[in-house]
């Protein structure tokens, strides 16, 4: 309840001090709406700027991945059929 009460009488506050200072406010806002845009515009930029780097990257290892898929194929391959020869020795045995 306190809360309540206290943010209806900060409400009306503020209400009566924005008319009071309506034109000061005016001022600031004017003030603040370029250096948000300068800040907002930076950060658009340095995310940009991120992605593209991480597209760059994964073009990169989407080029140089098929060779190696291929070797680890071969590889695979080799030691699946060392596998083959150890059960059937131990069958053997």
């Amino acid at each position: 309840m306190k809360t309540l009460v206290g943010g209806a009488i900060a409400a009306l506050f503020g209400f009566v001090f924005l008319s009071i200072w309506w034109k000061p406010f005016l001022h600031l806002l004017a003030g603040s709406i370029p250096v948000l845009l300068l800040l907002g515009g930076g950060l658009a930029l340095y995310l940009g700027f991120d992605e593209l780097k991480d597209t760059w990257k994964r073009e990169e290892t989407q080029a140089d991945s098929p060779a190696q898929e291929e070797n680890d194929v071969e590889k695979y391959k080799a030691e699946i059929d060392d596998l083959k020869k150890e059960i059937d020795a131990l069958k053997k045995a």
